[in-house]
């Protein structure tokens, strides 16, 4: 049955709460949060000899179109040698977000913002998050400064740590910057208007790469998956969009990567416990050497990410149709990242898929409650105090930020389903070209090549496989379920 196009983002909003509730997640702030949040008139101010002043560095933010909880700002300096000099400001949101608060209680509940098509339910109340505790463009913000040296070599030559006021200069988007920086498209107005930003992003985006080619050199995971984007005119669907990796995103992915590896080398050398972001060697290893082989690769029988991205390259380059599912089926076996206690003197199991051995979660403090444990860890080591979470604090809080971020991505997963339902619902009967991408006992799967979709064939299956080319009729949807039915046509 066709709904009413203008309630689409209303019947998404439905679905994605019903979501959160069936999740475990807490949709609505309650009363306490909204008191202490009406407490708070203006963004923290410290006087404190020790938090440097840096606002008259050429930072800028990059991120997406619409987003205003900006985390990170990024500056880079030229030094002798070819060394260059990368700074990550990250905003303070300890500054305002004190431990033990209703405010905590709730980041600490839900661990992590959830962004749905049609609604975004922030781990902070948007108050904070997009304004007080956003490192707004010409707003003046506390921010914790990860500094790092990289040398020629492309590796982290020297580093450091300490607080800082700075200042957005420039709010940016990544498809713009990408844009520019690919050659596809005028400078951003922004970069063309303030003297000098056009020259200090050139600069980081060349070290971002020098940094990109050694993580690969090392065994980093080139993947790509298809994860489509609804759009919206107004309220009504109108079309979903595929996500895709550019220049710009691959800037601040790296610097992140950096500030990451660093914070957690920080906390290591001050004698500190960590929260961990890792990514163990793949326990089905032998189902992707298997995978490999049917697609004439070879893989040894040990994890080896470094032959792992070696045969993807090939792949990728051989058939780049089929290589977001090729990246899928890798995904979906080496698992999921978790969060770990890493204790001083431990030795972490680190990230498989960026091949880091030192890694946490610290830049999005305003989405990530894993980041604002770290920062709250970071400043006691700065300050030479005692660690604030107790092991056993730390080793359920993992537990508990890993399980949330999985019910999360549930809740996201569904309503990107129900959005690609919803906006086939009106298409019943009609056909379309796609690429098999499962065959097995559970049901055969087809990708559609536009909308970038995909559904179960209920019929004609029959001889199917992964990766033929196939046409099929639209025959149901289930836009509450997200379930999207085929037939194969002719």
């Amino acid at each position: 049955m066709n709904r009413d196009n203008r309630r689409h983002r209303a019947d998404l909003k439905a679905i994605a709460r019903r979501a959160m509730i069936d999740r475990g997640l807490l949709p609505d702030f309650s009363d306490a949060v909204k008191g202490e949040v009406g407490r708070i008139k203006s963004s923290a101010v410290e006087n404190d000899r020790k938090i440097r002043d840096l606002r008259g560095l050429l930072w800028a933010s990059i991120d997406n179109d619409d987003s205003e909880d900006l985390d990170q700002l990024t500056v880079a300096k030229p030094l002798q040698g070819g060394a260059v000099k990368i700074l990550v400001a990250i905003a303070d949101v300890d500054a305002i977000v004190k431990k033990e608060t209703a405010i905590d209680g709730h980041a600490k509940y839900n661990t992590t913002s959830v962004y749905t098509a049609a609604q975004i339910f922030s781990m902070l109340p948007e108050t904070l998050s997009t304004d007080l505790t956003s490192l707004r463009q010409g707003e003046e913000r506390l921010a914790m400064i990860v500094e790092s040296v990289i040398d020629e070599e492309s590796s982290i030559a020297q580093w450091d740590l300490y607080r800082a006021v700075v200042c957005n200069r420039a709010k940016l988007a990544y498809n713009g910057v990408a844009a520019w920086l690919e050659g596809k498209g005028p400078a951003p107005e922004r970069v063309a208007a303030l003297p000098g930003l056009d020259q200090q992003i050139r600069i980081q985006d060349e070290v971002a790469q020098r940094l990109k080619n050694l993580r690969v050199r090392c065994g980093a995971l080139q993947l790509e998956t298809i994860e489509p984007r609804p759009v919206f005119k107004g309220d009504s669907l109108s079309d979903l969009e595929v996500e895709r990796t550019n220049q710009a995103k691959e800037l601040i992915e790296n610097f992140m990567i950096v500030a990451n590896e660093v914070t957690a080398r920080y906390l290591e050398a001050k004698r500190f416990p960590s929260l961990r972001r890792v990514l163990r060697s793949p326990e089905r290893w032998t189902r992707i050497v298997e995978l490999a082989s049917s697609l004439g690769g070879h893989l040894p029988p040990e994890p080896d990410s470094g032959a792992l991205e070696e045969f993807l390259s090939k792949q990728r380059k051989a058939d780049p149709i089929r290589f977001p599912d090729l990246s899928l089926s890798v995904v979906k076996l080496m698992g999921s990242g978790e969060y770990v206690v890493d204790l001083p003197g431990d030795t972490s199991p680190g990230h498989f898929g960026l091949a880091v051995k030192d890694y946490t979660h610290s830049t999005a403090p305003n989405r990530r409650f894993p980041d604002l444990i770290t920062q709250r860890l970071l400043k006691a080591a700065m300050a030479g105090q005692p660690v604030p979470y107790s092991k056993d604090e730390l080793t359920g809080l993992a537990q508990h930020c890993t399980q949330k971020e999985d019910d999360a991505n549930k809740v996201e997963r569904l309503v990107r389903k129900s959005a690609a339902a919803l906006l086939l619902e009106s298409s019943i009967g009609e056909r379309f070209d796609g690429i098999v991408t499962g065959a097995s006992e559970k049901g055969t799967w087809v990708r559609l090549f536009h909308p970038p979709v995909e559904g179960k064939v209920l019929r004609g299956f029959e001889g199917l496989d992964v990766g033929d080319r196939v046409r099929v009729q639209l025959i149901g949807t289930d836009v509450e379920r997200g379930f999207i039915d085929f037939a194969r046509a002719g």
